[in-house]
């Protein structure tokens, strides 16, 4: 028989076992979110991408094309067990045409191994799956003989796995860990206490894999390079786990208030009091959203103002639920997840703003003294920070940051006077008609203070938000003035 050429790749989608568990009602609504989030994600690739949701499956199939972004995808949105990948063929009918498909098409995965045919049957046939698999396995066998060991039942190197249903075959090429947790937006909305460190990307990642939407806030302490590198990683977030739906990104100028807790607060309450204020604030913000809990990324005994007694001093400040995912994860944990997810690049280079530092800092505070303390602050300065506080979808923050960076952006190279820092982390390196280094972005810190500082430096990376960010800290913390950004002319 002919067989045509594959011009679509198709993916099953297992469903979180969580899910699986639930009542039918509660499972048929999170089939249904989990489908709409895969359709709105999968609008921005291509409209030829179709999705199918069954009672305890999702199926997409998409062109060849788009098979990696697909995968990609798929394999960071929450709800998602198992990824399988597969080769569909309609209208098949006999055992004759299934061996021959499957010889075709998986012969080359059983060259120097032994092999076993496992089959997955469902609908009405003249065959069961073990006819199946005995016709299919000797026939590869016979066809083969010369190339593979041979056919074992128990250990065999590589199990194809066939699916017939009905008169479709859907022969499974490639098995992937899913991301699991609940379809987002199925377990409601939180406001995320962002800073953009180790701990708060982490605490947000867990929240939006466990199916909630996830918004964030962010408390500046002083420094542009700081704004635009949380922002920078929470656009990061969202984009990788999140992007079905539209979150916002709130900024809150709260150098007054630090200014304002040094004067009314003694110092040992300081750090517990500026944690109080930041819930405060926030609780705020999350009423404006009409969101019901506050999200921190600490952790037990981590720093003096973590310890459960300064933890229940500081939910006292608000009446929101506070949750902390964090709360019982070991610092080497939590940095082995950003480096699992991509965040811990931006958490290692990520601008220290640290605006309040206790000096002999209470880890046992008491309930009368932090009711004495937070009478002597004047809330009018939170107040008129809440006032301030400037809100943003994220997917609008790459506009945003162009807007807020200071560093003054090059184009024009023909001088031939600028050296060339591609800061990207990809091992690639940009070609122009000037001297060129390659320095990742997190080694920048350490790296460009060795370099000839009577040079001017332009940094690049694809979007400039990186090259804004480094060369904005550079700047601010180092008093370097010989930055710049190369943004080519497209």
């Amino acid at each position: 028989m002919e067989i045509s050429p594959i011009k679509t790749q198709k993916f099953i989608i297992k469903l979180f076992p969580e899910i699986m568990i639930k009542g039918t009602s509660a499972k048929r609504q999170m089939v249904a979110r989990l489908h709409g989030n895969l359709q709105r994600l999968f609008a921005r690739i291509s409209d030829d991408i179709t999705i199918r949701k069954f009672f305890d499956k999702i199926e997409v199939v998409c062109p060849i094309e788009f098979v990696t972004e697909v995968r990609i995808k798929l394999l960071d949105t929450p709800g998602i067990e198992l990824v399988l990948e597969a080769l569909q063929f309609d209208k098949i009918t006999t055992i004759d045409e299934i061996k021959e498909i499957v010889n075709v098409h998986m012969a080359k995965e059983i060259v120097n191994k032994s092999f076993v045919i496992r089959v997955k049957r469902s609908g009405t046939h003249d065959f069961k799956s073990t006819e199946i698999e005995q016709t299919v396995g000797g026939y590869m066998l016979n066809e083969n003989r010369d190339l593979t060991k041979g056919v074992d039942l128990r250990n065999a190197e590589v199990t194809i796995n066939l699916e017939l249903i009905n008169n479709q075959l859907n022969i499974i090429t490639l098995k992937h860990k899913g991301l699991g947790g609940f379809p987002l937006g199925s377990q409601g909305e939180i406001l995320s206490l962002m800073s953009g460190g180790f701990d708060s990307t982490v605490a947000s990642y867990l929240t939006m894999k466990r199916g909630i939407k996830t918004h964030f806030v962010f408390f500046n302490l002083g420094g542009v390079a700081h704004e635009i590198g949380v922002k920078q990683v929470a656009l990061y977030l969202w984009n990788k786990f999140g992007s079905s739906h539209r979150v916002t990104f709130t900024s809150i100028p709260f150098d007054d208030v630090v200014t304002e807790i040094f004067r009314s607060t003694h110092e040992t309450y300081m750090g517990v009091t500026l944690k109080r204020l930041m819930l405060k604030a926030a609780e705020k913000i999350a009423n404006d959203l009409k969101i019901d809990a506050l999200l921190t990324g600490e952790s037990v005994a981590q720093v003096s103002s973590q310890t459960l007694r300064n933890l229940a001093l500081i939910d006292q400040s608000t009446n929101k639920l506070v949750l902390r995912p964090l709360a019982t994860m070991n610092k080497p944990d939590i940095i082995n997840i950003a480096n699992e997810i991509g965040t811990k690049r931006f958490a290692e280079t990520m601008p220290e703003y640290c605006g309040v530092i206790s000096k002999n800092p209470t880890i046992h505070g008491s309930y009368d003294r932090m009711e004495k303390e937070s009478r002597k602050f004047d809330y009018t300065v939170l107040d008129n920070a809440i006032e301030n506080a400037i809100q943003i979808n994220v997917d609008e923050i790459n506009e945003d940051i162009k807007d807020i960076g200071q560093i003054e952006i090059v184009s024009d190279i023909s001088s031939g006077k600028y050296v060339i820092i591609d800061i990207r982390q990809t091992p690639e390196c940009i070609e122009t008609s000037c001297e060129t280094l390659k320095i990742p972005f997190y080694k920048l810190k350490t790296e460009f203070e060795k370099l000839p500082q009577d040079k001017e430096y332009l940094f690049y990376c694809e979007k400039g938000i990186l090259s804004q960010l480094h060369a904005q800290y550079l700047i601010d913390a180092k008093s370097f003035n010989n930055i710049k950004v190369y943004r080519p002319i497209k």
